[in-house]
């Protein structure tokens, strides 16, 4: 009887960590630290994906995102999501995204975040997208972007809840962008 209780806990063990999401590495560029780089699955036909990432700035020079790429993408941006006048408004960040000395930033949904439009492929979870962030001081940062569930609202996060609150989760994979 022994035998087979520790042979299942064995057993439910390797099935808890082979299930675990996979989770970005830290990627380090001069003072900056980004982590948590991750993106949602997307449905089949969308030509649109959002990005999500934290940047850390251990320095003590501001740095600044100015731009993305990435292959799969035929256009990609650095974007914000804002209220105005009670209207949730998306538009591009032109002049980049500011990261302050000894601040974190975190782009993430319903906020700033990476808009990967034109998409080539569909993102199945489990995939590792990469991008390259392109900033002002550090220069050029390849990262992978993590595919978790069409529901995630965090990396890790399996979005098996049975039902989305979609006024809290903005889904780009119907969009259209100009």
């Amino acid at each position: 009887m022994k035998t087979i209780s520790k042979n299942v806990l064995l057993a439910a063990f390797a099935l808890a960590i082979s299930a675990a999401p996979a989770v970005a590495d830290d990627v380090k560029a001069g003072d900056l630290v980004v982590s948590q780089a991750w993106s949602r699955a997307t449905p089949g036909g969308a030509k649109v994906a959002g990005g999500y990432l934290t940047i850390e700035n251990k320095g003590t020079a501001a740095d600044r995102l100015v731009s993305v790429s990435a292959d799969i993408a035929g256009k990609a941006e650095i974007h914000e999501m804002a209220m105005d006048n009670g209207v949730m408004k998306m538009r591009p960040l032109d002049k980049g995204l500011a990261i302050d000395p000894g601040k974190t930033v975190k782009l993430a949904p319903g906020g700033n975040h990476l808009m990967l439009q034109e998409l080539k492929g569909a993102f199945k979870q489990g995939d590792k997208v990469p991008v390259t962030l392109q900033f002002e001081k550090a220069g050029k940062v390849a990262v992978s972007l993590d595919v978790q569930s069409v529901g995630a609202q965090a990396p890790g996060d399996a979005g098996h809840s049975g039902h989305m609150d979609m006024k809290k989760m903005p889904d780009h994979s119907g969009m259209k962008m100009k």
